[in-house]
């Protein structure tokens, strides 16, 4: 495939290097010239000039590109080349590194395929790295819902019940459920758990820890609630 990547900075050179280590057809647009530079030493077709004006995207064949990844630190930036590419037909990612009033967020979510959040991807690698054993966080949600992998250990008190006897608190949901070693799928009523399987909920953070105490146990008391408030949301 063929991906346009605006923004040769962190964010922006790591991800056209993962997809050219892929095989893809990555162009780099950078309107600094010492990261356009960079760009060029690390062996990517580069385009100088702001990735926010149609004819610099004209440069880089926007017309001939599957997507464009808009991923500098400039917000304005972003938006307006996601709709530059969208006019082309691209699929269009759209970078945000702060939070926005929801409402705000919906009017860009509305206009672009996908948004990212790249400090809140790093941070839920923290949060993971601070959980630690059992309780893996998958995505934030929403301002207030997360997605979290939990894993059933010798000590849980849901260790030998069926699925339609683990009663969640009314504002988390069993999204997934899979036996050790085996894939992830739809949760049945009658499937049972026991240590190794793992169990995938969408909850409120307020009901997280109470979550954590019925899949897990006591172990982590305290770990899930104060990591999981350090990640936020979307």
């Amino acid at each position: 495939m063929r991906f346009i990547v605006i923004g040769a900075g962190r964010v922006g050179l790591r991800t056209a290097r993962v997809l050219r280590e892929e095989g893809h057809d990555v162009t780099v647009v950078e309107r600094d010239a010492d990261r356009a530079s960079r760009a060029r030493t690390a062996g990517f077709s580069v385009v100088e000039g702001d990735g926010s004006h149609e004819d610099v995207l004209a440069k880089a064949a926007v017309e001939r590109a599957d997507a464009v990844g808009a991923l500098t630190g400039d917000l304005n930036v972003n938006f307006a080349a996601c709709m530059i590419a969208k006019h082309h037909g691209c699929r269009t990612v759209m970078r945000i590194d702060e939070d926005y009033r929801e409402e705000i967020y919906q009017k860009y979510a509305n206009e672009v395929d996908e948004i990212i959040y790249p400090e809140r991807l790093g941070a839920i690698g923290a949060k993971n790295a601070l959980l630690g054993g059992n309780i893996r966080a998958i995505a934030d949600i929403a301002e207030n819902l997360q997605v979290l992998l939990f894993t059933i250990p010798d000590e849980s008190p849901m260790r030998g019940y069926t699925l339609s006897e683990v009663q969640l608190p009314s504002q988390a949901r069993l999204l997934a459920f899979g036996k050790q070693n085996q894939a992830m799928g739809i949760p049945f009523p009658d499937d049972s758990l026991e240590a190794g399987d793992r169990v995938a909920v969408l909850a409120d953070f307020e009901v997280l820890d109470d979550v954590r105490q019925l899949l897990v146990g006591d172990d982590a008391a305290g770990t899930l609630a104060s990591a999981a408030g350090s990640g936020g949301g979307l």
